[in-house]
């Protein structure tokens, strides 16, 4: 019989498990807690997709676990609703973005909760509501107040088209992902948060937490420790430049220097360059790009020469050029290189291109050389003081003449920059800074918060590219709140990762009037057990995050140094032919559409059973049509129970070995697997022809976490006592999950000759024994001589035989 009336029990348990708030986390704090978080949606107009509810079924499965197992569970969602584009979409369509966002969550919330996700809507939270962006303006003024928020002129990306500062990663082969429109980089003053104070503190601290490896790989290349030296390079113009190292060895053989085409010096010189229209032409075109299209590898190498003013190598006292090249960042470092081409490929190839000289420094070590070995560990040549040292000898003998010379001085560097915090737009939280003349940047009393924003009719930034907020008058002057003269607010607003970085905090207790949550809830429920999101947050947010976590540490307000003590993430789900999913490939699949022809249950059991659930993989219709004749067969059970307290004999073993295989899946993301142990249970059960009480009870409490709705219905159908969700998750006796038999091969000089059914716990001689008399392999024998008798326990049997 199929399970034809899937919606209506849908319905029914969905509105059972709001009525009764089932899934609502308590306040009771000496109960054992498990905090599951997932990343919270931004809430487009697009609606859900089928790659949302893989992550989220399986933390749902996670914490319907953890109940079962008696944990005071919290499984929270929100809303991360400040942002672009839904700016874009009220400017187009002439409606407010607070009306967007409100219809933009009341349909996500439904497609939510029609996949029987077991949120605890109580603690819902919205990062545009007031009483939540309060304390996001809160933590900004702690941090403004120690020093760890400032505001800098700076290069950054600027989008043509919206008017706005973007990020490297929002600027896609130099136009703007979002509206195609070009990007350039021009001088703005910028609010930035000081994030690279904290560098050292986020890499160590990846070695308590339990993120997996390519988390933790992504996260220490984005801040990118390295050691080495800051060398002072002298001018032919009196000036110095400095430039950061992690191989001063190799001074002896830097020929020339690259600067970044924003480097501050280069208006400095304009009078003594004679070049300098070469020098603005090529600065122009390098505004142009992004700053991942300029560190390309394989790009072509470009440059310009300033003519008029050399560098001077400060260990040997000779006179070399100096270039502007895009490959070259202000932002990383000092904004300038020494290049020493025999050694470093990139150098290598600009010096060809110019006509640069190539000296070797380490033997063997150059790039170009064919007798390459290794510039790490060979022996310097050519470098005065330092021949016939190793590597690492003459990195500590140049780092020690520098410093006594006064030449440079031994670093720690960070590719980590500091985070641009300003956007200067209308949909994100006010930044409660007042401007004064006479005071400064002040801060808004922290008494009158939250600063709401203005309602405008107009979103549209001003020509000179400030926030829509600087055409308000009304709002924008004010008084200051330390001397009472007038005064500016801060028109920029905060970046949407403001809201997103201590969210997780918020979920604890989400009606706290007097501060981020209260100390008590914070302590009990931080920090966050299991956290999973999507590979391309494992940078920016889950840093932004962390660090904001570790300065509330700092002052006082959370108890744990780190926010999440395991990160995992989920893979892609890829359109059937394979492809990312997207609306011009014309291969995207709505989970409304799964939801409605197959049931939410089908569709959570799929998205678990597609493939190994940290790779991406791609749709398959035919695989949801596998599932649902799943839960149809699971259905039918009910037209096969027996009265029975216990597991009946066929079945101990399969059911112990079951409880603790989808035990242990769960735990380690392997639902596919899960799910396969379950099917293959219901094989069994299905070839003895009924199954009782006590095994239904134990099999509809497996299934549960992955198919809540069906499994609630049956368990309600077949008299059991409550609900699924307030029973107890069943357990594995680990001496009964062994088989009393298996099977192993037979081989005969290696090749498989016959299987044979032993006791599990036979003896060598007897397995060795039978295996010579099954009736293929004793054929085998016949006529020749046994010269070597191998068995492999519990796997195989091997006999070496020769000709008599």
């Amino acid at each position: 019989m199929k399970y034809e009336n899937f919606k209506e029990v849908e319905r029914k348990w969905q509105n059972i498990w709001d009525e009764k708030d089932v899934f609502a986390a308590t306040n009771d704090y000496t109960k054992p807690k498990y905090y599951a978080l997932v990343e919270f949606p931004y809430p487009s107009g697009q609606g859900l997709h089928v790659g949302h509810p893989r992550s989220y079924t399986a933390l749902d499965i996670v914490a319907r676990k953890k109940r079962l197992q008696g944990y005071n569970v919290l499984y929270p969602m929100g809303w991360d609703a400040f942002g672009l584009p839904t700016e874009n979409y009220a400017m187009k369509n002439h409606i407010h973005p607070e009306l967007v966002t409100q219809k933009n969550v009341a349909r996500f919330k439904y497609q939510l909760k029609s996949l029987g996700l077991s949120f605890d809507w109580n603690r819902e939270i919205n990062t545009t509501d007031p009483d939540y962006f309060r304390w996001t303006q809160w933590i900004f003024l702690q941090l403004f107040k120690k020093g760890l928020a400032y505001k800098k002129e700076m290069a950054v990306n600027w989008c043509t088209g919206c008017k706005v500062v973007l990020a490297n990663e929002e600027v896609v082969n130099g136009v703007c992902e979002r509206c195609g429109g070009e990007v350039v980089r021009k001088v703005k003053s910028q609010w930035m948060l000081k994030i690279t104070e904290y560098a050292q503190r986020l890499l160590d601290d990846l070695d308590t937490v339990d993120y997996i490896d390519r988390v933790k790989v992504s996260q220490r290349n984005w801040i990118g420790r390295s050691t080495g030296a800051e060398v002072e390079f002298t001018t032919t113009a009196g000036d110095i430049l400095k430039v950061f190292t992690t191989r001063p060895d190799t001074l002896f053989g830097a020929t020339y220097m690259v600067m970044s085409p924003e480097h501050e010096m280069i208006e400095k010189w304009a009078n003594s360059l004679t070049n300098i229209d070469a020098v603005n032409a090529y600065r122009q075109e390098a505004a142009k790009k992004s700053d991942f299209d300029r560190t390309e590898v394989a790009k072509e190498k470009t440059g310009v020469k300033l003519e008029g003013i050399m560098a001077i190598n400060p260990v040997n006292g000779t006179q070399i050029p100096i270039y502007i090249a895009d490959y070259v960042l202000t932002s990383y470092g000092t904004g300038a290189i020494m290049a020493v081409p025999a050694h470093d490929t990139r150098d290598w190839e600009f010096a060809k291109k110019f006509g640069l000289p190539i000296i070797e420094v380490v033997k063997g070590g150059d790039v170009q050389n064919e007798a390459f070995t290794d510039c790490y560990t060979g022996v310097m040549v050519n470098s005065g003081f330092l021949d016939g040292m190793t590597v690492e000898e003459a990195k500590k003998a140049i780092i020690a003449w520098l410093s006594e010379h006064k030449k440079g001085e031994p670093k720690v560097n960070f590719k980590l920059r500091d985070w641009v915090f300003s956007r200067q737009r209308y949909w994100g939280e006010p930044i409660p800074i007042v401007i004064c003349d006479k005071c400064g940047f002040v801060p808004l009393p922290e008494n009158e918060l939250p600063l709401r924003l203005p309602h405008i009719d107009s979103y549209e930034q001003t020509e000179t590219g400030e926030s829509p907020l600087a055409k308000i008058d009304s709002w924008v002057n004010t008084t200051c709140p330390h001397c009472g003269g007038p005064a500016k607010r801060e028109t920029d607003t905060m970046p949407q990762w403001a809201g997103s970085s201590w969210y997780f905090m918020r979920y604890c207790d989400p009606t706290c009037a007097t501060g981020i949550a209260a100390k008590e809830a914070l302590d009990y429920w931080l920090p966050v057990d299991w956290y999973n999101g999507g590979m391309e947050h494992t940078t920016l947010h889950l840093l932004y995050s962390r660090f904001w976590h570790k300065f509330l540490y700092d002052i006082g307000v959370v108890s744990s140094p780190e926010p999440y003590a395991k990160r995992t993430s989920h893979g892609m789900i890829l359109g059937e032919n394979g492809e990312k999913m997207s609306k011009s490939r014309g291969n995207v699949v709505n989970p409304d559409d799964i939801i409605n022809e197959y049931g939410a249950d089908t569709m959570r059991l799929y998205e678990m059973f597609i493939g190994d659930f940290e790779k991406s993989a791609p749709w398959n219709t035919a695989s949801i049509r596998g599932c649902r004749r799943f839960l149809d067969r699971i259905w039918d059970l009910s037209e096969i129970v027996i009265e029975g307290s216990d597991y009946r004999a066929e079945l101990e073993t399969p059911f112990h070995k079951t409880i603790k295989k989808v035990s242990e899946d769960i735990e380690s993301l392997k639902f596919n697997t899960a799910i396969a142990a379950l099917m293959s249970l219901l094989n069994d059960i299905t070839k003895l022809g009924t199954i009782n009480r006590a095994e239904l009870k134990t099999f509809l409490l497996l299934i549960n976490p992955f198919a809540p709705h069906i499994t609630e219905e049956l368990w309600q159908k077949n008299g059991f006592e409550g609900m699924v969700t307030q029973q107890k998750w069943p357990e594995f006796d680990p001496a009964k999950c062994r088989e009393n038999t298996i099977e192993i091969v037979v081989q005969v000089n290696g090749k498989i000759r016959d299987r044979l059914v032993i006791a599990a716990d036979a003896k060598a001689e007897e397995v060795l024994a039978q295996a010579k008399i099954t009736p293929r392999t004793a054929e085998e024998l016949a006529g020749k001589q046994i010269i070597k008798e191998l068995y492999v326990p519990g796997k195989l049997v091997n006999l070496v035989v020769k000709p008599v």
